[in-house]
């Protein structure tokens, strides 16, 4: 098949991971695959003046992505708008990553390939036009989404009961650590991130919690963006290399999300490949891998006190019913690999382009 994905602005996003690992698949199974994204848009001159008179600068936003150094077929608009005809190969099947990309596939002609909509979460946020957003997946596009819940919401609010579930997996040579008992330091862990959706102001009020029972807690972070100086004693690892995130994992005895929206969570998984419990929010693809007792713990959202709760229990535990939960965590992912979803997510495009070609 030739194949192509839309993308916004490019970036670390775990939604950008999953299209470079799918992308890259692809291609390896004799697909050919182009990749279409926005450019970053500079800061205005106006603000870069500001900032140089106050002798702070403004600076452009980070060019890294994930899929940088892939020798993928990636082309950058030349400034940021909507995708044309003219910018697109020819194709089987074209896919929209993100509300706005939808917009866009589902103005261009049949020749661009059949029109599917990569549903990783159901962006419907205070700070984008909600109309729209929800306009959009009532566009004419084959849904594919990555977890139950995003299914379920594709049919109950927008009467499509056609989705295709292509879940996300981990990867078992990146993310994995040998079995082990409880750290000598109580220690939890969670990803810092300042999108108020992530929860990251419960997280951090129930860690402050936890260190009324364990004043000597570890806690451990990391991010591409940097916690102000009050949140308290943190070790933070800004911006790690990918091959040095399953360290942090594997340092803490309980990994915490306390997210308020997800559209599927990552992390949540691959610090259970590091045999890491999870206690998390009841969003995303935890709400339907988590056992409460047995692998982790699911709370309710911008519950503190249960996120803390749940947390003490997990650090409570003796150490061999820490590890019983470590291992259970282990196994709850150990079958999760991206090789079977990619498959997965070949053969719903396969299905959608069928019919095309007859």
């Amino acid at each position: 098949m030739k194949i192509t994905f839309v993308l916004p602005t490019l970036g670390m996003s775990g939604g950008l991971r999953v299209v470079a690992i799918y992308a890259q698949w692809l291609v390896a199974h004799g697909h050919q695959v182009t990749l279409v994204s926005q450019p970053h848009a500079q800061p205005p001159w106006t603000q870069r003046l500001r900032g140089l008179l106050s002798g702070a600068p403004v600076t452009a936003p980070s060019s890294r992505s994930h899929l940088d150094g892939l020798g993928l077929d990636h082309r950058t608009l030349a400034t940021p708008r909507p995708v044309l005809d003219s910018d697109v190969p020819d194709a089987d099947v074209i896919i929209a990553t993100w509300w706005e990309t939808a917009e866009w596939v589902a103005a261009l002609s049949p020749a661009k390939g059949t029109k599917i909509y990569f549903v990783q979460h159901h962006e419907v946020f205070a700070w984008l036009p909600q109309d729209r957003c929800h306009a959009s997946y009532r566009l004419p596009l084959h849904k594919i989404a990555v977890a139950r819940w995003l299914q379920d919401v594709m049919a109950r609010d927008y009467g499509d009961h056609d989705v295709d579930l292509v879940p996300n997996g981990v990867d078992m040579s990146q993310f994995f650590a040998a079995p082990r008992g409880k750290q000598a330091r109580p220690t939890v862990g969670f990803l810092y991130a300042q999108a108020d959706f992530k929860g990251v102001d419960i997280t951090l009020a129930a860690v402050a919690q936890l260190r009324q029972r364990f004043p000597d807690l570890r806690a451990i972070s990391f991010g591409m963006e940097h916690p102000p100086a009050d949140v308290g004693p943190l070790d933070f690892v800004y911006n790690p290399a990918q091959d040095a995130i399953r360290d942090l994992y594997a340092a803490c005895d309980v990994w915490l999300t306390a997210s308020r929206s997800e559209g599927f969570n990552l992390p949540a998984m691959e610090a259970m490949a590091c045999r890491t419990p999870v206690i998390s929010t009841r969003t995303g693809w935890p709400e339907e891998a988590i056992t409460d007792g047995v692998n982790g713990y699911l709370v309710n959202i911008s519950d503190t006190a249960a996120l803390a709760q749940a947390a003490e229990q997990v650090l409570s535990l003796p150490d061999a019913d820490w590890r019983a939960m470590s291992d259970a965590a282990f196994n709850t992912v150990r079958h999760s690999d991206w090789d079977s979803c990619a498959r997965l997510f070949e053969q719903a495009l396969l299905r959608r382009v069928a019919p095309a070609r007859a």
